[in-house]
């Protein structure tokens, strides 16, 4: 039996969108589940991280996906809030599902890294974290990444020879 046969509208109108921008994120007492999109900017041996003022690392540019959305729209709009610019998708890359502790809490994370097509733009605006800390962009090597504390630590290796296909990668950090 076919979904419009049961009843069942998988069409979701912009409206609706609009109003269930919440995050794909689920939160218990000890436990974190979520799903990121990210975007892989690369220029000159060198990709696009992010660094705020509260925390001591890098991490990709990205975020949650807010249910309802496609993973590509919510990476076009996650990359378009952190550096104020439309880049364009190339391709998925990567699909990395992350498992790490973080203050007493486990964390659940899956994430899909696109390849973002690069077009010269380095204007970027400042953006805030989820949590309000003030962001700014950074360009490290990727020759140099492993120097870095920075996430995701595979960014050091995979990196320096991008796959021809979609990789999986499962981390324990």
């Amino acid at each position: 039996m076919s979904e419009k046969e049961r009843g069942v509208s998988m069409e979701i109108s912009n409206k609706d969108k609009e109003q269930n921008n919440l995050d794909a994120f689920i939160k218990t007492s000890n436990n974190r589940f979520r799903v990121r999109v990210c975007g892989i900017i690369i220029k000159d041996n060198c990709v696009l991280m992010v660094k705020n003022n509260v925390d001591d690392y890098y991490y990709s540019v990205g975020g949650a996906i807010h249910i309802g959305e496609t993973i590509e729209d919510a990476c076009l709009r996650e990359v378009l809030e952190e550096t104020g610019h439309p880049y364009q998708i190339d391709r998925l890359l990567f699909v990395h599902e992350n498992f790490f502790k973080q203050e007493d809490i486990l964390w659940h994370e899956i994430a899909f890294y696109f390849l973002m097509k690069y077009d010269a733009n380095d204007a970027f605006i400042t953006s805030y974290g989820a949590f309000g800390a003030k962001e700014e962009k950074v360009w490290l090597s990727i020759d140099e990444f492993f120097k870095y504390k920075a996430f995701p630590q595979f960014f050091a290796t995979e990196l320096k020879d991008l796959p021809k296909n979609i990789k999986i990668i499962t981390t324990y950090e």
